[in-house]
C-alpha cells in the first residue's frame, strides 16, 4: 500500500474514533493538536513588553512560574483561583500544560525570581 492510502485509512480511523468521543474530549484532542502542529500553549503567551517576556496567563500579568512555584509550595488550585481573581480554572491547565513542556525556563525563572 503506497503512502497515501496508508495515510487515508490512518485518517479515517480517527474520524471513526472522533465520532465516538464527547464534546469535552474531542476539545482535548484539538488542544494536543494544535499544540503538536504550532508548540503553541492556548491562554499563554509571552511579550517583551509584559513581565520581561516571562510567560503569563493571557489576560493577566500572571507569570506561569509564579502559580508553578505557589503550587509547588502546596498551594492548591482552588487557592489560586481565590488568589488570583482574575484567574479561570482553564488557565491553571494551560500554565500546568506550558510548564511541563518548559521545565528548565520555568525552574529558571523561578531561581532568578526567589533570589531577587
Amino acid at each position: 500500500m503506497n503512502t497515501v492510502g496508508c495515510h487515508m485509512t490512518v485518517l479515517q480511523e480517527v474520524e471513526q474514533l472522533l465520532a465516538e468521543l464527547s464534546r469535552a474530549e474531542k476539545a482535548q484532542v484539538l488542544q494536543w493538536v494544535v499544540r503538536d502542529l504550532g508548540n503553541a500553549y492556548p491562554g499563554i503567551e509571552s511579550r517583551a513588553d509584559i513581565n520581561g517576556g516571562e510567560a503569563c496567563i493571557v489576560r493577566t500579568r500572571i507569570p506561569v512560574w509564579l502559580l508553578v512555584h505557589a503550587h509547588q509550595r502546596g498551594a492548591s488550585e482552588a487557592e489560586l483561583l481565590l488568589n488570583y481573581p482574575s484567574l479561570r480554572a482553564e488557565d491553571l491547565s494551560n500554565a500546568w500544560a506550558y510548564a511541563r513542556a518548559h521545565r528548565e525556563e520555568i525552574a529558571q525563572q523561578i531561581t532568578e525570581n526567589e533570589a531577587a
